[in-house]
């Protein structure tokens, strides 16, 4: 019987399970030879014969495969809520996988259970590779960089706050931090310099040997009788692209991109927190470390993930097996909040407003929930947060400051918040004033 994988792509395959191999018996023998503990070492050294064993069915050629089951277990799963529950199940595990690393972040930190994770991931993204559709989506050479973004940002994710941890130990106990303990001075020259110089030498090397066995993705020229389906932005702009989907482009391509760089330029001069400055520190600076990392982790690097892998013809969820069929259809009713104030609850047409009030007064009229919930939530907020759970902040920052802050995070949670709105109740615009062109 002809084994469904051609060769080429097993023999890759075991040279990718014969490297992760090397890497689990050199964690072991770190164990054993530095640490100088047995049952560490023992248990990788395991783990390193599995993944020798995969490497060696699939030099082979009878490496296995992931079963159809799973596999359309999946897509069906994915599929549901009006197609909607794929983006609904990975944001949210997004949020509380983000909550629980957080909170465990003593348990998550430690080397054998960050290692872990990291093996379970490798075998996962192996065995996904089996698949023809999943293949296709990560061997494209505009989503190369994709996978090389998620483990560096999961590396330095974890090297953050593995040495935050340590230093908030050492601090408990009274002792210096580990950047006092290694404060020694170095000179730009050469110690810098060379530093800089065999780092690009590297890079230069790497980057030469990625564009000789990557083509590049260049396309036809451009043209209006035939366009791309799926038309996406480069890479680092897909999370922009992504926040269109819930927002007009005025928002999500004008305003919520200038609050971003607005609060990057703030930050310096609303932190009123002079602990945790030149060394690591989750314990001095939760609040600043949480929401950063949920900005960019969260808000950020997982819209860029979902949409290069996830976000298919027509800007569909698919899920990671599915065919990206360009003929697919969800149906999907979106509503506006006017209509489902003034129409479903109060059982008033939406025409009656311009027809009894004109032109001009009628669609205020009629987006008047939308524009006072706005209102509300933009005005009321913040004085209501001054006198309750965020009153330590507007004390010790001022009135300006605290504002600026926590107007920054309105918006921040403007986008999760839209998000939601539209998973739960097809909520499409809060406010919708079609007629000079402001939706919200």
């Amino acid at each position: 019987m002809e084994h469904p994988l051609d060769k080429g792509l097993q023999n890759a395959l075991g040279v990718y399970y014969l490297l992760v191999a090397v890497l689990n018996f050199g964690f072991a023998a770190w164990w054993f030879y530095a640490a100088k503990k047995k049952a560490p070492a023992l248990v990788w050294t395991a783990v390193s014969g599995v993944f020798l064993i995969h490497a060696l069915l699939y030099l082979a050629h009878s490496g296995p495969v992931l079963s159809r089951s799973i596999r359309d277990f999946t897509t069906q799963f994915m599929g549901l809520y009006g197609g909607q529950m794929g983006p609904i199940l990975y944001v949210t595990l997004s949020i509380v996988g983000f909550v629980l690393l957080l909170y465990f972040r003593r348990f998550f930190v430690q080397p054998n259970v960050a290692w872990t994770l990291l093996q379970l991931s490798l075998l996962a993204a192996g065995w996904a590779m089996t698949d023809s559709e999943f293949q296709k989506i990560i061997l494209k050479p505009d989503n190369v960089p994709i996978p090389m973004l998620i483990y560096s940002v999961g590396f330095f994710t974890w090297a953050a706050l593995y040495r935050a941890v340590q230093n908030d130990d050492r601090i408990a106990r009274g002792e210096p931090v580990l950047e006092k303990l290694e404060d020694e001075k170095v000179l730009v020259w050469p110690d810098l310099v060379y530093t800089e110089l065999i780092a690009m030498i590297i890079a230069t090397f790497v980057l030469i040997i990625w564009a000789v066995l990557l083509k590049a993705p260049l396309e036809q020229p451009a043209t209006s009788a035939k366009a791309p389906n799926p038309s996406k932005a480069p890479w680092y702009f897909l999370g922009l692209q992504e926040m269109l989907v819930y927002y007009d482009p005025w928002m999500a391509g004008v305003v919520l991109p200038t609050m971003i760089i607005i609060g990057l330029i703030a930050i310096p001069y609303i932190d009123f927190n002079r602990r945790g400055n030149g060394y690591f520190s989750f314990a001095e600076r939760k609040f600043a470390v949480s929401i950063f990392m949920f900005g960019f982790v969260v808000l950020w690097v997982t819209l860029i993930v979902l949409g290069t892998f996830l976000r298919g013809p027509n800007w569909n969820f698919f899920g990671p097996f599915e065919y990206w069929d360009p003929h697919k259809v969800l149906p999907l009713n979106n509503v506006n909040l006017s209509q489902l104030f003034w129409l479903n609850l109060c059982h008033m047409p939406l025409d009656d407003f311009k027809v009894r009030f004109g032109d001009f007064l009628g669609p205020i009229l009629r987006e008047l929930p939308g524009i006072l919930l706005v209102l509300l939530y933009m005005l009321a907020l913040p004085p209501l947060l001054a006198r309750t759970v965020m009153r330590g902040f507007f004390i010790k920052m001022g009135f300006v400051r605290f504002i600026v802050l926590v107007t920054l995070m309105q918006f921040m949670a403007a986008l999760p918040i839209k998000m939601v709105l539209r998973w739960a109740i097809n909520l499409k615009y809060i406010v919708a004033i079609p007629e000079i062109f402001f939706n919200i």
